[in-house]
């Protein structure tokens, strides 16, 4: 649904928070505050603006850092009094330096095993990728990983297939390990082709976002 800047509940101030997410990663970069003024110059240059509670003017974000953020998306929430902006982020969000504002972890906050198990996960895809990475660059001798770059992307495609393979048998077969151990294959291999064609994680996350999203919006 089309929402007009008119339809938006701004506060008495003339404000609504404004959440911004990397649109790759959805991760919640800030929070801050909107005005009908700075929300139009947002859709009309595609580029974060905000209202700035302490000075009382018009902010545009990363104009003085170079720290920009260029718009996605922008959505309301149900009640229109909350608003969404996906952004592809050209540096740190925060002023600290750090990528997002919400950096800082609140002592004893529960972590469920899952979520615990995500990042861990996570943490992990994106080391191997930096490993793999640097394999491709500096080719040490003796590394499996400089062996297929060495050999090249026929070399690659094929044990991507090999381990497909392996990991279908695997999951016809009782050994529950096993089949662990060759999706753990069979991601390395995927890894080593993405940096063979200079892919990265960020994208590959970018389209299941971008899949959840849709998914979202049709249900």
């Amino acid at each position: 649904m089309k929402i007009a800047i008119t339809e938006i509940k701004f506060d008495e101030r003339g404000l609504a928070p404004a959440i911004v997410q990397d649109a790759n990663t959805l991760e919640v970069l800030m929070l801050a505050y909107v005005n009908a003024e700075s929300l139009k110059r947002t859709l009309e240059t595609d580029e974060t603006w905000f209202w700035s509670r302490s000075r009382s003017s018009l902010w545009h974000k990363g104009e003085t850092s170079g720290n920009k953020q260029r718009v996605i998306d922008v959505a309301m929430d149900c009640d229109y009094d909350a608003i969404r902006i996906l952004v592809v982020p050209e540096g740190p969000a925060c002023h600290t330096g750090a990528k997002s504002c919400f950096h800082n972890e609140l002592q004893d906050a529960p972590v469920s095993d899952n979520q615990k198990a995500q990042n861990e996960l996570g943490a992990l895809l994106g080391n191997l990728y930096d490993l793999v990475e640097s394999r491709k660059r500096e080719r040490p001798d003796g590394s499996y990983t400089t062996y297929l770059f060495n050999e090249g992307l026929d070399k690659i495609l094929k044990k991507v297939g090999e381990e497909s393979a392996e990991a279908i048998i695997a999951a016809k077969n009782e050994d529950s390990h096993a089949l662990v151990r060759e999706t753990s294959d069979l991601l390395y291999h995927l890894i080593v082709l993405l940096v063979e064609r200079g892919l990265t994680l960020d994208q590959v996350s970018g389209e299941l976002s971008s899949r959840r999203k849709k998914a979202n919006d049709d249900r």
